[in-house]
C-alpha cells in the first residue's frame, strides 16, 4: 500500500510538473511569437515608392522599411481589383474559391487568417478600409470605413453602429491604429490590419500635402502616349485613359456658381476636351496636346500628395512602435491591394494583367530574421500573405490555402521547388472602364494573356520588352514558346481547381494552337 501511495504521489507530481512546464512554454510562446502589423494602401503603385526607384516622388518612411527589412521586387495580385484582392489576402485563396471575383459580398463565416490567429491567442484588429460588404469577423476590435469611405470627416462602422470622426482619413486611420496598440491586452501578441483609403480615386489630398505638389512638374512615363499597336482590341476599347477619360471631378475643376443637385453631378462627370485655367494672372484655354499634358500633371499631383500623407503616417506608426519598445518583436508589412497605372500605357486605374497594374509593393521588416536592406526577386503572389502570417506565428498552414508561406524567402533561403509561374484572372466584363475579362500566365521571362470574349491573345517577352509594347503572339517564331505557356496555363488552372461557377469558356482546340485542358465550361453571366 505504501508503495502504491508512493507511485500515485510520483504520478501526481509528474502531472503537476508537466502542466507547469506546459504553462511556462505557453507563456513563453506568447512572449516570443511575433506581433504582426499589416499596412495596406489602396491603389499604391510600386513605382511611386522611392525604394522601388521612383522618379516622381520620395517616400522616406517606406524606404526605411526597405532599408531595415526586405523589398520584394516581384510580388503580384492574382486579380487586380480592390475587393477581390482583400478577400484573397484574408483567405489565402483565389477568387473562384473565396467567392469574391468582383465586388461580391464576402462570406465572413469562412476561415480567414484573422480567425486562425485569434484562435491561437493573438489579439486581432482591423482598422480602415474594409470594402468587403459584410462585417469583419475574426477581429477582437474593428473600425472600418463604409464602402469606399470618404477622405474628409469620414463615417466609420463599428460593432455598435456608425460614427463620424472629424479630420483626414489617413491621419484618422493611423490614430485609430495607434489607439488599438495602446489599449491592447499586454499579455497577448497582436495582429493588426491597418488599411488606408488613399490613394484611391478621387485622389483628394489634405491641404498640407496638396501644397507640396501644387505646380510641381511630374516626369511623364515613357509609355504615356502608347498607340497600342500590335495589342488586342481589349486595350483599344478600354475607357481608363488619362487624356480621354478623366472627368471634371477627377481634375478638380470648379463648377459654375449655383450649380447643384443632378445638374452638378452631370457637370462633374463630363470628360472635358478643353479647360480654362489662369496662368500668370491671365485666363488661358487648354486644348489638344497642351490639355493632355495638363491632365497628366493634375492627376499625378493629387495622387502623389495622397501618397505623401500615407508615407508620413507610416513613419508616425513606426516611430510609435520604436518609442514603446515593440519594434524588435513586430513584423511590419507595407503593401497595396494591387498596382496602379500612373499614365503607363496612357492609363490610370488597374485591372489589366500588365505589370504596373498587377505588381504590388511588398516591404517587410522583421528584426533578427530578415537581413536589413535585402531584396527578394522570387515570384510572390497575394495568396501567399495569409500562409506567411500563420507560419511566422508558429501555426500550420491549412491545406486548402492556395498560397505558400514566404517565410523561407524572408529568411534569405531559396526553396528548390519555388514557383516559376503564376495564374492571373480578371472577371468584370465590361464593368468599370470597359475592361474585358481575361486570364493568363506569367513566368520569370514571359507573359501570355487570353481575352476569351474577344478570342484574342497577347504574348510578351518581359526580358526583351519590359514595358509590354510588342505583342508577339502572331510571330511564327514564337510558336514553341506559346505552346509551352499554354501547357503551363492549363496546368495552373487544373492545380487551382479553376472549374467554377464564375468561368466562361476556354478557347477551342485547333483555333490557334493546342490547349491541353480538354474540359469545357459552359458560359455563364456574372
Amino acid at each position: 500500500m505504501k508503495d502504491m501511495r508512493t507511485l500515485i504521489g510520483l504520478f501526481l507530481f509528474g502531472c503537476c510538473m508537466f502542466v507547469s512546464l506546459d504553462m511556462v512554454q505557453c507563456a513563453t510562446s506568447i512572449k516570443t511569437r511575433p506581433n504582426i502589423v499589416f499596412l495596406m494602401a489602396d491603389d499604391h503603385a510600386a513605382h511611386a515608392i522611392s525604394a522601388y526607384g521612383s522618379v516622381i516622388n520620395k517616400t522616406p518612411n517606406l524606404d526605411r522599411l526597405a532599408q531595415e527589412g526586405m523589398r520584394f521586387d516581384r510580388c503580384f495580385a492574382v486579380n487586380s481589383i480592390c475587393t477581390p484582392s482583400r478577400a484573397t489576402i484574408l483567405t489565402g485563396k483565389y477568387s473562384h474559391i473565396n467567392g469574391v471575383p468582383v465586388f461580391n459580398r464576402f462570406d465572413g463565416s469562412q476561415p480567414t487568417v484573422a480567425k486562425h490567429l485569434q484562435a491561437s491567442g493573438y489579439y486581432t484588429g482591423m482598422i480602415g478600409k474594409w470594402h468587403l460588404g459584410s462585417d469583419p469577423t475574426g477581429f477582437d476590435q474593428w473600425t472600418v470605413l463604409p464602402g469606399q469611405g470618404a477622405y474628409f470627416n469620414p463615417d466609420f462602422l463599428v460593432p455598435a453602429g456608425r460614427k463620424k470622426i472629424e479630420g483626414y482619413a489617413t491621419d484618422i486611420i493611423t490614430d485609430l491604429a495607434i489607439d488599438f496598440l495602446k489599449n491592447r491586452p499586454k499579455d497577448q501578441p497582436f495582429f493588426l490590419m491597418c488599411h488606408h483609403k488613399a490613394p484611391h480615386r478621387p485622389w483628394e489630398p489634405d491641404a498640407k500635402h496638396k501644397a507640396m505638389f501644387a505646380g510641381r512638374n511630374i516626369p511623364e512615363p515613357a509609355t504615356l502616349r502608347d498607340d497600342y499597336s500590335t495589342r488586342s482590341d481589349a486595350l483599344h476599347e478600354n475607357r481608363q485613359r488619362v487624356f480621354e477619360d478623366l472627368t471634371r471631378s477627377d481634375l478638380k475643376l470648379l463648377p459654375p456658381a449655383g450649380t447643384t443637385g443632378p445638374a452638378l453631378n452631370e457637370w462633374l462627370n463630363v470628360k472635358p476636351t478643353e479647360v480654362e485655367i489662369v496662368e500668370n494672372g491671365q485666363k488661358k484655354t487648354l486644348r489638344g496636346e497642351e490639355l493632355n499634358r495638363w491632365k497628366y500633371q493634375r492627376y499625378m499631383q493629387d495622387y502623389l500628395a495622397c501618397i505623401q500623407s500615407v508615407d508620413d503616417n507610416v513613419g508616425r506608426l513606426l516611430d510609435w512602435l520604436d518609442a514603446n519598445g515593440l519594434s524588435e518583436n513586430t513584423i511590419v508589412i507595407y503593401t497595396s491591394d494591387q498596382g496602379f497605372f500612373l499614365g503607363d500605357h496612357g492609363l490610370y486605374d488597374k485591372r489589366f494583367m500588365y505589370e504596373p497594374s498587377i505588381k504590388m509593393p511588398f516591404l517587410v521588416r522583421w528584426p533578427g530574421v530578415i537581413k536589413p536592406g535585402s531584396v527578394q526577386k522570387s515570384l510572390a503572389i497575394n495568396p501567399d500573405f495569409a500562409p506567411t502570417f500563420l507560419e511566422a506565428s508558429g501555426l500550420a498552414v491549412p491545406k486548402d490555402m492556395q498560397g505558400r508561406s514566404l517565410l523561407p524567402l524572408l529568411k534569405g533561403q531559396q526553396p528548390p521547388n519555388w514557383r516559376t509561374s503564376f495564374y492571373y484572372r480578371y472577371y468584370h466584363d465590361p464593368g468599370n472602364h470597359n475592361t474585358r475579362v481575361h486570364y493568363g500566365v506569367r513566368t520569370d521571362t514571359h507573359k501570355l494573356i487570353y481575352y476569351w470574349k474577344k478570342d484574342q491573345w497577347e504574348l510578351f517577352d518581359l526580358q526583351a520588352d519590359p514595358h509590354e509594347l510588342r505583342n508577339l503572339y502572331n510571330d511564327p517564331q514564337q510558336k514553341p514558346t506559346i505552346e509551352k505557356l499554354k501547357v503551363e496555363l492549363a496546368r495552373l488552372r487544373k492545380e487551382l481547381n479553376e472549374e467554377d461557377k464564375f468561368a466562361d469558356q476556354l478557347p477551342a482546340d485547333g483555333v490557334d494552337g493546342p490547349f491541353p485542358d480538354k474540359k469545357r465550361i459552359a458560359p455563364t453571366t456574372l
